[in-house]
């Protein structure tokens, strides 16, 4: 039987790449989005997935994504946290509202959506959870404090929750892209991610697909002995 993946921020980037991903092996797909709901539309239109408009910052629309999901596919297999918000700005002019933005969007997010999907992994003792960090995570970055902040979190709760979660037979795995080339990394000019790409060991920027294929495989047959992890897509711009 098909299993089914539910990822989150699907409808652009590393998102959409993993939908696409996720469908050409077989996978029944879900994939929500909080506003793009054009390209949404479009994607699930491409591919056949099931695209569910959602906050994942408020756990009543997480829930009730849930509750889409088993109406249409069934129970959860994967899941896939991809959603997150990226912002700039020095750590002396952050307030409040930025920092809760960032959290809320990468961290609270991930709490709503893991805890939602977990009875379904529980029960069928079987299953993967695949974060998305960032290299900024595991560096740490200047001007993105809050940010780096974020994902560093995740990689603490996807290690802790691998540790948890292990007797149940559920993997639990993080990805810390590097510099990829997505519409949120456009906020960057354009000698600014060539000097991003002179400092990656490969020589350029990656590309979405490259991410969603490694999350594809943290989530497969091919990786059922693989849980704690932190795996770096990053072409060698930290090693």
């Amino acid at each position: 039987m098909r299993k089914t993946v539910w990822i989150t921020g699907g409808s652009r980037g590393i998102g959409a790449a993993a939908v696409r991903a996720f469908v050409q092996d077989g996978w029944k797909v879900a994939f929500c989005y909080r506003s793009r709901t054009e390209q949404a539309e479009a994607l699930a239109a491409e591919t056949g997935a099931l695209a569910i408009q959602a906050d994942v910052t408020k756990r009543e629309d997480v829930q009730k994504c849930m509750e889409r999901i088993h109406e249409v596919l069934g129970p959860v297999g994967a899941v896939v946290c991809n959603a997150g918000v990226a912002q700039q700005k020095m750590f002396c002019d952050l307030t409040d509202d930025d920092w809760d933005y960032v959290m809320n969007g990468n961290l609270r997010s991930v709490f709503y959506t893991i805890q939602a999907a977990l009875p379904d992994l529980v029960h069928d003792k079987d299953g993967a959870i695949v974060t998305v960090s960032s290299v900024w995570g595991v560096a740490g970055a200047s001007c993105e404090s809050h940010y780096a902040a974020s994902k560093a979190g995740l990689i603490g709760l996807s290690k802790s929750l691998a540790h948890e979660l292990g007797l149940s037979g559920i993997r639990v795995n993080c990805v810390a892209p590097g510099v990829i080339d997505t519409e949120m990394n456009a906020m960057h000019d354009a000698d600014t991610l060539r000097g991003l790409a002179e400092e990656t060991d490969l020589g350029r920027l990656g590309r979405v697909d490259e991410v969603a294929r490694t999350i594809r495989y943290l989530c497969s047959e091919d990786a059922t002995f693989v849980t704690g992890q932190i795996l770096g897509v990053t072409g060698g711009f930290v090693i």
